[in-house]
């Protein structure tokens, strides 16, 4: 059935249910939490998911997930079991195995550093936080953002040769993440040069230039706004810059990294509510539980991504085991009792029989496989791959189904040109 758990559904009509409708599945994460109460212990299996959602180079509106769940299991037990996999898919496929255990960082150090929670670490360039140092300046743009509980951070590309046309057209890089410019300062041996430094003054350039570990040649950008449109920005310009300055090695390196402590929600502005950031069944950190209703922007998940040269290729969690939490975390999303008991009743039902502890993830195969064949485009990987637009070349779907299919499944549409419909 379709659920709120992420991404749009694909709606499948129903003949036979009259006005109802089947959801394509985003993932059979409701049913592995079954299987946990049922009494397996673990599982796993291969499967297909699809979700509505915009397209991009890593991204289809079907693809193949390895799916695994584990009862009494914490969060070291999956990642454990993942690590070996991954190990062996690369041995496999004669690549060199990772040195385990993976390297593990939290969330909040991921997004800080690089401005990304799947960071690309065959590379440093990290992102510098300035606010302390640029809070008094004269520089308006700066000050003003620190006052107004912002961040003024930047970036260091070493030994950059950049033309003025070049710089400005970086700025673009950012825009669309929602920075409102990109400052730019040239380090040379006998100073520095560029629009802001006279603002600055010489004596904060250098506590500057100390902090972000500049020297002469080197060129930092800057964005100043909120933590998270500095974090956005800053965090694409730096693939950005990676790629330009051939930072990135050619040896064919596979640098992985587990990024947990993901916080367990966020504020969607537009819905004027907390949303789940993984899905609502993910457990809070059992430290945090206390704040899930009087300040649940704080409450940590137990939650873990696995990311690979810059790529999530797999997400996981442990689970809510118990009703009562479950029910709170409901109440905190806005579903209430009885639109909770409407759409996961069968779900609050196996938890009353008592489930165990249970956690797992999902292994993107596409994304594994496009990576391991060193291809930019999950396009390459899938055969009959949709385009950005969600439409198969081959078949030149979606298209027009006739009048009588949709009369047969009790549509009627509105606002098309004619009878007919997009399927």
């Amino acid at each position: 059935r379709s659920t709120p758990e992420g991404a749009r559904d694909y709606l499948v009509p129903s003949r036979v249910h009259p006005g109802k409708f089947y959801a394509l599945p985003q993932s059979p994460q409701l049913f592995k939490q079954l299987f946990m109460v049922a009494g397996f212990d673990r599982y796993f299996q291969i499967v297909k998911c699809f979700r509505d959602e915009d397209l991009r180079a890593e991204r289809q509106p079907e693809f193949t997930q390895i799916d695994l769940e584990m009862s009494f299991v914490s969060e070291d037990d999956v990642i454990d079991v993942v690590e070996r996999l991954m190990a062996r898919l690369l041995e496999v496929d004669g690549h060199p195995p990772p040195a385990l255990p993976m390297r593990r960082i939290t969330y909040e150090e991921a997004v800080s550093r690089y401005g990304s929670d799947k960071p690309d670490l065959r590379y440093d360039l990290p992102l510098v936080d300035l606010s302390e140092i640029v809070a008094d300046t004269e520089f308006r743009v700066f000050r003003e953002t620190v006052e107004k509980g912002g961040l003024v951070k930047c970036l260091c590309a070493k030994g950059a040769e950049m033309s003025r046309s070049t710089l400005d057209g970086l700025a673009k890089e950012v825009e669309p993440y929602g920075a409102r410019g990109l400052a730019w300062v040239k380090v040379g041996t006998d100073g520095h040069q560029g629009p802001i430094v006279k603002f600055l003054g010489e004596a904060v350039m250098q506590s500057i230039t100390e902090a972000a570990s500049a020297e002469p040649g080197d060129i930092l950008f800057f964005v100043a706004d909120t933590p998270e449109v500095v974090h956005a920005a800053l965090g694409h310009l730096r693939t950005v810059l990676a790629r330009r300055l051939g930072l990135i090695p050619e040896d064919g390196r596979f640098d992985f990294v587990w990024v947990t402590d993901f916080p367990l929600l966020e504020y969607d502005d537009e819905a004027g509510r907390y949303v789940a950031r993984h899905h609502p069944f993910t457990a809070p950190h059992p430290d945090d539980l206390h704040l899930l209703e009087t300040d649940p922007g704080k409450v940590r998940a137990r939650a873990y991504d696995l990311a690979l040269n810059g790529y999530e290729i797999g997400g996981g969690s442990i689970r809510i085991h118990t009703p009562e939490v479950q029910q709170r975390m409901f109440e905190v999303l806005g579903i209430g009792e009885a639109e909770a008991r409407e759409k996961f009743g069968f779900l609050l039902d196996a938890l009353e029989y008592g489930a165990p502890p249970h956690g797992g993830i999902a292994m993107g195969l596409d994304r594994i496989v496009m990576l391991l064949t060193g291809t930019h485009s999950i396009r390459d990987v899938i055969p009959f791959p949709k385009t950005q637009k969600a439409t198969c070349l081959t078949t030149d779907a979606p298209s027009r189904v006739d009048p009588e299919q949709l009369a047969e499944l009790h549509i009627q549409t509105v606002g098309v040109e004619d009878s007919s419909v997009d399927s």
